[in-house]
């Protein structure tokens, strides 16, 4: 298997998720997820992936697909590169297992379906929270507690944000 088609393999459906994850299960490696658009790499995507992944054995990122992002508001012009070239950019960075696009808002329904050992978001939301419509709560995150997980937030690298270098 050349480089390309390494990275192309991590890029999977749910289904395949799904049997990963079981495989996994089966050599009690502890199950990372996180989630985002990751439009324009940078250091604090990169310190952020690093970190998740240091929390466990294995990182799945869902990846917003283009209309996802949109629905979103980042800004009219998002996402600047399409989930195509995203999901291979992130799918390249050695830290991350697997890489899931998903079309809904929320990767919810991944989060049920995977039921990862550990939640991740950005230090933008709190990991207790447990209003579902305060903007800080982490959607999924009660699925993952009652399934004896846990939630964890990772601090943004300052000076690093996709909106700040688009505004460069």
């Amino acid at each position: 298997m050349d480089r390309i088609d390494f990275i192309t393999s991590k890029i999977v459906t749910i289904e395949e998720a799904k049997r990963k994850v079981s495989m996994w299960r089966l050599k009690n490696d502890v199950v990372c997820f996180t989630n985002g658009c990751f439009d324009i790499l940078h250091l604090g995507h990169i310190t952020y992936l690093a970190k998740s992944a240091s929390l466990g054995s294995r990182l799945i990122v869902a990846l917003n697909n283009d209309n996802s992002v949109r629905l979103l508001n980042k800004a009219p012009n998002r996402p600047i590169n399409n989930e195509h070239a995203r999901a291979m950019v992130i799918a390249a960075i050695g830290c991350v297992d697997l890489v899931i696009v998903f079309n809904e808002k929320t990767p919810f329904e991944m989060i049920k379906v995977l039921m990862p050992d550990i939640l991740i978001k950005g230090a933008d939301y709190d990991a207790k929270e447990l209003d579902k419509n305060h903007t800080k709560y982490i959607i999924g995150s009660d699925l993952v507690k009652a399934n004896g997980g846990r939630v964890e937030t990772i601090s943004f690298v300052e000076g690093y944000s996709t909106t700040s270098i688009l505004s460069k």
